[in-house]
């Protein structure tokens, strides 16, 4: 089975296999947004059982970024420590382990933001009440020159700690609606300088935090994750322009020196999304790929064989299954997410 034998990148050195496991929103931070003991005992489980990667959770790289109750950041050395104990455990197990640096962005409230109202390219606010506070979603400002410049500093600053305290790589959360996302989406960003209207200004702030990422750490270890098409409120959700858009992406991130796109789709799927954007990207990027989400082991199997994806990333099966890696190379049963698992951290 190709997914589970060894696979061996330039990038991240020798795999124990394919299988990703996807950053997921827990809300089990300790004082500080700290990782604590059971986020150790969590993360080891699944790299014990054998899952070759490991995406952390979204872990939050300034105090304005935040949107959600009770997660880790990493904008001090205290809180990027916290996390040497949860990399040395699944390093233990030849797992390695990525850190997702994050910034919600207007996906958020003031109530997450010490007061301050969030950041985004524009002053719209986010549709819907955010399930976090039960409140509607904060109405953003609008961020300055001084602002952009500031956030680009933050995901540096995160970046260069979560490698010092030992992490393989860091992915920056580009897609979901988030920070980045805010600048890239027409329907979010109505700005008239710099960073707005046209494809290469709004990809501008995604190209210049990426870049100044890259100023901190190798570049072939910095992950971009995207989201062109994905669910949202029921619907198929695309980027406009989305050819355009993605190709001019793409050339920028390689011209930096990034080695791999994750694509992902969240809970949609696959095929109807991500599996339709890395269909018309894979000519165009010659390097590694990451997505899946939603596809079956079979269905993995296929499109690793068929040169699309070249590393398959699973979120809720992951956390149905500790042991999913040994389930799919004995043939036992996956078993089904049901909602009440995020109750705890198990």
């Amino acid at each position: 089975i190709l997914l589970l034998n060894h696979f061996t990148t330039d990038i991240l050195g020798p795999l124990k296999n394919r299988v990703v496991m996807a950053p997921m929103t827990r809300g089990f931070a300790g004082p500080g947004h700290t990782a604590t003991t059971e986020m150790t005992q969590y993360y080891g489980r699944r790299a014990q059982d054998g899952v070759g990667l490991i995406l952390t959770e979204g872990v939050i790289v300034h105090s304005r970024g935040d949107g959600y109750n009770n997660v880790p950041y990493i904008e001090t050395t205290a809180q990027a420590e916290s996390w040497r104990p949860v990399i040395d455990r699944v390093h233990e197990f030849n797992t390695k382990m990525v850190c997702q640096l994050w910034h919600c962005g207007r996906i958020s409230h003031e109530d997450f933001t010490t007061g301050l109202a969030p950041l985004s390219s524009s002053n719209l606010q986010a549709e819907g009440i955010n399930r976090q506070n039960n409140k509607p979603y904060g109405v953003p400002v609008a961020m300055k020159q001084t602002e952009i410049s500031e956030v680009c500093d933050q995901f540096a600053n995160a970046a260069k700690k979560a490698i010092k305290v030992g992490f393989d790589a860091v992915q920056l959360h580009c897609g979901h609606g988030y920070i980045c996302d805010q600048f890239i989406d027409d329907h979010v960003n109505n700005r008239t300088d710099s960073y707005g209207g046209s494809i290469k200004n709004r990809c501008r702030f995604t190209l210049e935090l990426v870049n100044r990422v890259s100023e901190e750490i190798d570049p072939e270890k910095i992950i971009v994750r995207i989201s062109p098409s994905r669910m949202k409120n029921g619907e198929i959700y695309d980027w406009n322009q989305l050819e355009d858009l993605l190709f001019f992406l793409l050339v920028k991130l390689e011209q930096i020196g990034i080695k791999i796109i994750d694509v992902s789709c969240a809970n949609a799927d696959y095929f109807q999304t991500a599996g339709r954007v890395i269909r018309k990207m894979r000519n165009k990027w010659k390097h590694l790929i990451m997505g899946g989400a939603s596809l079956t082991p079979e269905q993995a199997e296929k499109e690793i064989a068929s040169g699309y994806l070249d590393l398959v990333v699973w979120g809720r099966y992951i956390l149905a299954n500790p042991d999913f890696v040994s389930r799919i190379a004995s043939g036992k049963p996956l078993e089904p997410f049901k909602i009440d698992i995020l109750e705890q951290l198990r």
